[in-house]
């Protein structure tokens, strides 16, 4: 299952992204931007993973926007413009509408 597999990867990335920022950022500004991209991706690959089976429309937006919201993080902590930044609430944006869509679907049953 594609979802899954996604899952899984977001998960590692998210892992390789703490421990990058840990111990081979090159700053502080950059280390808090690999935590904070590596903690929402790993929240919501597992979360996908959870809901995956019943609510597949919201597992797969909440994968779509913690990959911008993150990876536009990431690549901000790499060196790549900071205008990126300007992109990053897009990712947020349809994290929470992945969370309300999931709301919504749980409500009704």
């Amino acid at each position: 299952m594609a979802i899954g597999a996604f899952a899984a990867i977001s998960a590692a990335m998210a892992v390789a992204a703490g421990a990058f920022g840990a111990h081979g950022a090159s700053g502080p500004q950059e280390a808090e931007w690999l935590r904070t991209g590596g903690i929402y991706q790993l929240l919501h690959a597992v979360a996908a993973l959870a809901i995956m089976g019943f609510a597949r429309g919201p597992a797969i937006l909440l994968l779509a926007g913690v990959a911008i919201f993150s990876i536009t993080l990431y690549a901000m902590a790499l060196g790549a413009p900071r205008w990126l930044g300007a992109v990053t609430p897009i990712g947020g944006g349809l994290l929470i509408i992945g969370w309300l869509w999931a709301g919504w679907l749980y409500w009704r049953i």
